[in-house]
């Protein structure tokens, strides 16, 4: 039998205001590599953060059997901290380098306990994830939101763990970064459950998990063997939806004929009944009325039999609901400068992130423009330079008039202590009421999920609910800066997006390495970002 490494019993929790996310669920999961799926907002993260004891359960139980990782969502961005601090090799660095100094004291060979070799660990993780030539002293705000993912999952390799749980551990990753993911998680001999978008990364998963409220339902494969048993499973159901339709007429033509025959044997039996005395009369016509009204109860039982079997046939179709994204309606004429930049230089700690003299960029309306560069290569400091939330260390730079709408990777524009309502208010204060609930009903934050605050939400939700209050904030945008946009999205969001997209008439910025998000929302302008200089290129090969 193969062994548990975790185990959910009975769980359930709630979020303080009562809102239920899991009642009584159960299940368990072995060796090998699991892929976790189900809609934004299900509980995927939540779940995670109960088995990784970030949360608490309201009752039930979550155990874990051997050393835990636990790559959450949203990673710590505190700028100040250093790569070892990440790690959570510090006190043993500072330990080491004292012992090594000559400080024989007692609490440094305590701090150091029996990881002597602490260091060259870490050097050694970090150079699997492509970090090979980040200092230990090094701290976060010079690293790229993908260099960031990376050190948080090198800091959980550096554990040993016998269980590794992942959230979106692809998110901001480069394709050469994501190549390392691939490899290092295909060798993982351990228990290894994640969540996560990315196709690629489930197809390589020896099983698919999904959750539904208060179920858990495993699928042998990855994620396109998934959804080939989904589609069998949608093609039964629709049989099964056209025969409960068939069989509630049925049963509906059957009571209406059944109250027909029994209408017409009371008038027949009234007519021949005419000699008989009344006491008779009286007794016929009950046992009549109570034969007609047992009838009528049967056939009334059935329909409603039939009625039920087409409401679960019904609910088995159901789709996932999706978010209704409808862009605001700009329109930039086309030759329009809507930012120029020239010699733009920046610097991290002394050092220029943009090579020679600077980059030059110009953005006229209504271009369709992708960003595409390696992690670290400045792609997200260039979008705020564009945005105007960074000025320029050198260089001159001009906007034309008009909103500029940025969406960063790290989602830090809302008030994590405000709902998404409360939120959309400050966004968008001059719109009605009836208008701010109907599009928050369009981005799915209905009745009491639209009171959340935004700091209990899943990355998903969190996404879908920046994106309302960019994008919904008046006037409407004439340039577009999406870092990133994809990541925590569901499949079906995603799709959503690119719709919304492709409606837009404005300008646009996009940064991401979903390849296939960049060529479905017809980019046009190519420019690529790499070694300081940004340069016109094609769509990339790889």
């Amino acid at each position: 039998m193969s062994k548990t490494f975790i185990g959910c019993a009975n769980l359930s929790f709630s979020w303080p205001d009562g809102t239920a996310v899991f009642e009584n669920l159960s299940f368990t999961v072995g060796a090998g590599r699991t892929g976790l799926v189900a809609p934004n907002g299900a509980g995927k993260t939540t779940l995670l953060r109960l088995i990784a004891g970030v949360h608490e359960p309201a009752s039930g139980s979550v155990t874990v059997d051997g050393v835990l990782g636990y790559l959450p969502q949203n990673l710590p961005l505190d700028g100040d901290r250093t790569v070892a601090e990440v790690l959570e090799i510090a006190p043993v660095v500072r330990a080491l380098a004292a012992i090594e100094a000559g400080d024989a004291s007692e609490e440094h060979f305590t701090a150091v306990g029996s990881d002597w070799d602490i260091e060259e660990r870490a050097r050694g993780e970090l150079d699997r994830l492509g970090l090979g030539d980040v200092a230990l002293d090094r701290r976060l705000a010079t690293l790229s939101g993908g260099q960031i993912v990376s050190l948080g999952l090198a800091a959980q390799l550096v554990k040993q763990p016998d269980v590794l749980v992942l959230d979106e551990p692809t998110n901001n990753l480069d394709r050469q970064s994501r190549e390392r993911l691939y490899g290092l998680l295909g060798d993982w001999k351990g228990c290894l459950l994640l969540v996560s978008h990315d196709r690629e990364l489930l197809d390589r998963m020896d099983r698919i998990a999904e959750l539904e409220p208060d179920t858990w339902r495993l699928f042998g494969g990855g994620f396109t063997e998934y959804e080939a048993a989904k589609e069998a499973a949608r093609d039964v159901a629709e049989k099964n939806l056209r025969n409960a339709e068939q069989e509630l007429k049925r049963e509906k033509r059957e009571l209406q004929q059944a109250r027909e025959r029994a209408a017409r044997r009371a008038s027949a039996g009234a007519r021949s009944n005419t000699d008989i005395p009344r006491i008779v009369q009286g007794g016929l016509k009950r046992r009549a009325q109570e034969s007609a009204g047992k009838a009528n109860e049967l056939h009334s039982q059935r329909v409603e039999g039939a009625k039920a079997k087409v409401d679960e046939a019904d609910r088995a179709l159901r789709e996932d609901e999706t978010i209704a994204l409808s862009l605001p309606d700009t329109t930039v004429p086309a030759g329009r400068t809507v930012f120029h930049g020239e010699h733009l230089r920046v610097h991290h700690d002394g050092h220029g992130l943009f090579a020679g003299d600077g980059v030059d960029l110009v953005i006229r309306g209504p271009e369709r423009i992708a960003l595409t560069g390696a992690n670290g290569s400045g792609k997200s400091t260039l979008l705020r330079l564009v945005a105007g939330l960074r000025e320029p260390d050198a260089g001159l730079l001009t906007r034309a008039d008009g909103r500029v709408a940025y969406l960063s990777q790290r989602l830090d524009l809302l008030d994590l202590e405000r709902s998404t309502a409360e939120n959309l208010r400050a966004f968008a204060p001059a719109r009605s009421t009836t208008d701010r609930m109907h599009l928050l009903a369009r981005f799915l934050f209905r009745a009491e999920r639209a009171e959340l605050p935004v700091g209990w939400l899943s990355g998903g939700e969190r996404l879908r609910a920046t994106l309302l209050c960019v994008l919904s904030a008046e006037p409407a945008p004439h340039l577009l800066l999406l870092d990133e946009p994809t990541n925590n999205l569901d499949l079906r969001s995603a799709e959503q997006l690119t719709s919304a997209v492709n409606s837009y008439r404005g300008a646009f910025v996009v940064v991401s390495h979903d390849h296939r998000f960049l060529a479905d929302i017809g980019v046009r302008r190519w420019l690529r970002l790499a070694g300081g200089e940004l340069t016109e290129t094609g769509p990339p090969t790889d």
